[in-house]
């Protein structure tokens, strides 16, 4: 016969097979029991959060968690992976995907990160380093602060002036 079962997580052993300890029914205790997670996702939870045990005999699992202390709001349809901390990955109801951290949002891609939009805009400062390659229209608004710029190519300005382009000195 199986139980399913609420417990209180106590805590999470990481390593090849995840395992929990926590508490079920008054007076029973599951000690250092595998916790199942689905494939490609995996956390763990604080003291506290609660699980959904499976028991039959000496066979015990823990199969789901949730903590409502940390819990968002969701519309109808929407999906979410959250921390404590308040960062989240939020997919939206009109394909919006928020991402939101006080912290860092870090990409490591070894081949290349390709991004294709209608268009991008970045609120914030921008640092580059290493080069630029553009290929397409350049349109600069406010004024210029570069230092080190070669091209391979030709410069021209709006005026049309290739060769006798100048900058004014300060």
């Amino acid at each position: 016969m199986v139980t399913i079962v609420r417990s209180i997580i106590s805590s999470v052993f990481e390593g090849a097979i995840k395992r929990f300890s926590g508490s079920g029914r008054k007076g029973e205790q599951f000690n250092s029991r595998e916790y199942f997670q689905h494939y490609g996702f995996t956390s763990s939870p604080h003291a506290g959060a609660e699980g959904i045990v499976c028991v039959q005999g000496n066979i015990i699992h823990l199969l789901a968690t949730d903590d409502r202390r940390y819990r968002i709001a969701l519309e109808e349809g929407e999906v979410a992976l959250y921390t404590d901390e308040g960062d989240k990955i939020h997919f939206k109801r009109g394909n919006i995907i928020h991402v939101s951290t006080s912290g860092t949002v870090q990409i490591d891609a070894a081949a290349a990160l390709e991004i294709t939009s209608k268009a991008i805009s970045i609120n914030g400062d921008l640092q580059i380093n290493g080069n630029i390659i553009q290929t397409g229209n350049f349109e600069q608004v406010g004024s210029p602060d570069q230092t080190g710029i070669t091209t391979t190519g030709n410069i021209t300005d709006a005026l049309g002036n290739l060769t006798e382009h100048v900058h004014p000195r300060t």
